[in-house]
């Protein structure tokens, strides 16, 4: 039986969802690919990013948008070598053989770059392994390379600064058209260089960005589309009774898939009977609707969020009680009066 799915990209035959593609601004996307434009993606973690590239992969590998070969690779691997710049390129090299040689069938990469780490080092190897890898094929090459603000330090200025200087060979010896996906917008990187000893701005270090796209919180429309799925599937009895306005507005604001998921199925979950043919909003409903709690959230993300913060910003926020303080070991407080 189809269910919610509260981790990972959508896999239609077992998930609820709304279409991937659907979430985005499909067209916008398209143009800026077949005009050979460099751009980011960036939108919260667990709100769909990972699924529109896999689709948008799929869709360009199939010819639905013209003659493409498009390869998506995840490089948060490279985020464990730190400000290793030697083996984080070779993670994110070999990160992109592989999805190429799994995804294409295409071992032209598998088979270069190794040689090409060796002969030129960290600091130019992306750049000739895309410039060595675009010239054996005259299709042109799409990349959407997700996590990338996963990256630390010096590998992650190392991989921005190669894709820019390659930009000027697009498309016969370079990557027709890049996606760089994450949770942060390129101008938002802060990235601190052990080796020039000062911190970098993302915006300075890829400027060839033409756009940034966010994906949008979920409509209303779309949770109602999500629990209308779920209605169809299990044949629930009191269709009709629907989700009260209010917290169809407050979940849509969360954005997050997740948590619409989580509260829909929270009633039977609390009976302690897993009856998904029971109605939610009806009267078998255990109790009154779980509110949406936006201040208890988890501990890690609450961390998570803080450290990506600039310093006066974290103190702003914590001031207002929003994030954990780093003095009560991580716990939230009370701000000072």
């Amino acid at each position: 039986m189809r269910q919610f799915n509260t981790a990972g990209p959508v896999v239609a035959e077992d998930h609820y969802h709304v279409p991937p593609l659907e979430r985005i601004d499909l067209d916008t996307v398209l143009g800026l690919v077949r005009d050979k434009k460099y751009s980011v993606l960036h939108a919260p973690r667990q709100t769909g990013k990972t699924s529109a590239l896999l689709a948008l992969r799929d869709l360009l590998n199939g010819g639905g948008a013209g003659d493409f070969r498009c390869v998506y690779a995840n490089v948060e691997d490279g985020q464990a070598m730190r400000e290793n710049v030697a083996e984080g390129m070779r993670t994110v090299l070999a990160e992109l053989a592989l999805q190429a040689s799994v995804t294409l069938g295409d071992d032209t990469l598998e088979d270069l770059w190794p040689a090409v780490l060796e002969r030129v080092g960290p600091g130019q190897a992306l750049r000739h392994a895309l410039l060595r890898w675009c010239m054996a094929d005259p299709r042109p090459l799409v990349l959407l390379i997700d996590e990338t603000d996963a990256l630390i330090g010096d590998t992650l200025l190392a991989v921005l600064r190669q894709l820019r200087t390659g930009y000027v060979d697009r498309p016969a010896r370079f990557p027709h058209s890049i996606i760089l996906c994450g949770v942060r917008d390129v101008r938002d990187y802060r990235i601190h260089s052990s080796a020039e000893n000062r911190l970098v701005l993302g915006g300075s270090v890829f400027n060839i960005k033409s756009e940034s796209l966010r994906l949008g919180n979920f409509s209303e429309q779309e949770i109602r589309a999500l629990l209308a799925q779920h209605t169809a599937v299990t044949g629930r009895p009191d269709v009709g009774s629907p989700p009260p306005q209010d917290w169809l507005c407050q979940h849509s604001r969360l954005g997050s898939p997740c948590r619409a998921a989580v509260q829909w199925r929270s009633p039977w979950r609390r009976s302690g009977r897993r009856r998904r043919g029971l109605p939610v909003f009806g009267r078998h409903a255990a109790g009154p609707l779980p509110p949406v709690r936006t201040r208890e959230r988890p501990l890690h993300r609450m961390q998570s969020v803080r450290s990506r913060l600039r310093p006066a910003v974290r103190g702003l926020v914590w001031l207002h009680g929003l994030l954990p303080s780093p003095r009560a070991g991580g716990r939230p407080t009370t701000p000072p009066a």
